[in-house]
């Protein structure tokens, strides 16, 4: 979610949209413009990239106007700006005009950093729009999004989201509002995935989750629908290695709260919960013959063997068997 700086009220004099993040960037400008149009309907909006603001054009559209109407002006990639129309931008941030939010999009960084300089010197409100590379990131967005509507989502459905969705923003956000808009109550990881199952990514975790739960007859119909559906095997013998190298290395930890095993293990603490629930049947060895059958498939997936699914199926097989393991000792 964007983050703001400063004053918090979009009619601010001056917005100023910092990132490369194409949803946020868009919403910071919808927020300027809904709040104006609250206060006038009739507000006009002019949004502008650089080619269109020549020099002494945004002094034109800032000139007091006889009916003293409201006024939105959005200037996009303001990084771009030409030499001379920067002039113009921070001689308008010295003395804006009333009535007129003007809103500053800028990608950040080294080119145009005397106007980013300037805007925040002369008290601009910031909101900060970064692109969201890392999947903790994303996840804390899909979390934000499910606050925002009022709609209560559990911690594995919304990284089940995310898996699925991928780094894409806009879709994790047309996700979101297509669950909240179909589904009564709490929104958990069944609901995502009967929703997204369709999902390379999601459907591979769900193999690789029913094995290491011992359940071979799930995870082999998960694990052959997968395939129908044009999977990679080689997203599902990776889904499976990190399923099973999560139980060892949670087998292996220090005991302690949920935060603290995470940050030991660079797990979120959600997947800690899960892979708990998931280990109770696990024994060292039977790590270990799951780890072995793991590189077994993935050689046999990468052209180490004559049948893919064959390799993939024993696989399954032999974790969800290692997940039973301490019940047969």
């Amino acid at each position: 979610m964007a983050r703001k700086t400063g004053s918090d009220d979009p009619l601010a004099p001056v917005t100023l949209a910092v990132g490369q993040e194409d949803l946020l960037l868009d919403r910071a400008v919808r927020e300027v413009v809904t709040a104006a149009r609250a206060a006038d309907a009739d507000t006009d909006v002019r949004d502008l990239t650089p080619d269109r603001l020549q020099p002494g054009t945004l002094a034109e559209l800032t000139s007091p106007s006889l009916f003293a109407e409201r006024k939105v002006v959005v200037v996009r990639d303001a990084q771009d700006l030409s030499a001379d129309t920067v002039k113009d931008v921070k001689a308008y941030l010295g003395s804006p005009a009333e009535e007129i939010t003007l809103v500053l999009l800028h990608a950040g960084g080294a080119k145009g950093k005397g106007l980013l300089d300037a805007a925040r010197k002369a008290g601009a409100r910031e909101v900060a729009c970064p692109k969201m590379a890392k999947p903790a990131d994303r996840l804390a967005f899909v979390r934000a999004e499910f606050r925002t509507t009022g709609r209560s989502a559990t911690p594995e459905a919304c990284q089940v989201l995310v898996d699925a969705i991928g780094s894409d923003l806009r879709e994790l956000a047309s996700a979101v509002t297509q669950l909240v808009a179909d589904v009564e109550g709490t929104i958990d990881e069944a609901v995502v995935g009967r929703y997204y199952t369709g999902r390379a990514e999601a459907s591979s975790f769900t193999v690789a989750d029913r094995a290491v739960e011992g359940r071979a007859a799930e995870a082999l119909e998960a694990l052959r629908w997968s395939l129908s559906t044009g999977v990679a095997p080689v997203l599902i013998t990776s889904a499976l290695a990190q399923g099973v190298r999560a139980i060892g290395k949670l087998s292996s930890a220090r005991g302690g709260r949920p935060a603290d095993l995470a940050r030991e293990l660079g797990m979120p603490p959600w997947k800690i919960d899960r892979v708990r629930q998931q280990m109770r049947g696990w024994t060292p060895d039977g790590v270990a013959v799951a780890l072995r059958a793991v590189a077994e498939a993935d050689a046999g997936v990468k052209g180490g063997g004559d049948d893919p699914e064959y390799a993939l199926e024993k696989a399954v097989v032999t974790i969800a068997r290692a997940a039973r393991s301490r019940g047969r000792a």
